[in-house]
């Protein structure tokens, strides 16, 4: 039966995806060479790790809104699922290196998201749990099935700076705010009887009136 053992060598921005999205170089090597792997139904759960390093003041201050008060984080830092993503690995003997694409989203009502544009520096601590199903050719030659242990994990922390990197390529200097219906057709309405030509002008202007206090109008 393959013994597998999963590595993540590097990460780095897809930059031809239709959308955002993370590379991961996954090395996997079956410690019994003996074994032809004929494919692996892989699927990946990616979980983020928050009390594994250390937060600066200012990372500290942008993570309030996701772990609440630093006075508070011994109780809700917690391990957190980012993601899960499926793969269809194809044949090897004794080990092979894939390129795992991880989906992102720049939307600020995700946990991943809030948690990953408020760290400045150094890197994101992520758990990789694998599942799935080995086909493989036995010493005989004959075809085998197995699972992969549900035990079966390792761990990469994830440079800040390729999470920064991928967003600047997909949304320069821009973020995604999601909103409500009725909160984007009030927004909108607001836009066109003011003749307002963008949605970012509009909030400017509703800023502008709010610090000008409620009789200001322009």
């Amino acid at each position: 039966m393959p013994d597998l053992m999963f590595e993540i060598l590097g990460a780095e921005p897809d930059r031809y995806a239709a959308a955002p999205a993370l590379q991961f170089k996954l090395h996997i090597t079956n410690r019994d060479d003996s074994e032809a792997i004929h494919s692996i139904l892989l699927r990946t759960q990616i979980q983020i790790e928050p009390t594994r390093r250390l937060y600066q003041d200012e990372e500290r201050a942008a993570l309030v809104d996701l772990f609440g008060e630093p006075a508070r984080w011994n109780q809700t830092l917690r391990t957190m699922v980012w993601t899960h993503v499926s793969h269809n690995v194809g044949p090897f003997m004794d080990h092979t290196t894939i390129d795992l694409t991880v989906p992102c989203t720049f939307d600020f009502n995700v946990a991943a998201t809030k948690f990953f544009a408020g760290l400045e520096q150094g890197e994101a601590p992520l758990l990789f749990q694998m599942s799935g199903t080995i086909f493989y050719a036995s010493a005989d030659n004959t075809l085998q099935v197995a699972q992969i242990p549900w035990t079966t994990e390792t761990r990469f922390r994830l440079p800040v700076r390729a999470w920064s990197e991928m967003m600047e390529v997909y949304y320069p200097n821009c973020v995604w705010l999601n909103l409500r219906r009725d909160a984007f057709d009030e927004l909108y309405q607001y836009k066109t009887q003011h003749g307002i030509p963008t949605f970012e002008a509009a909030i400017e202007h509703l800023l502008n009136r709010k610090g000008k206090g409620p009789d200001h109008e322009t």
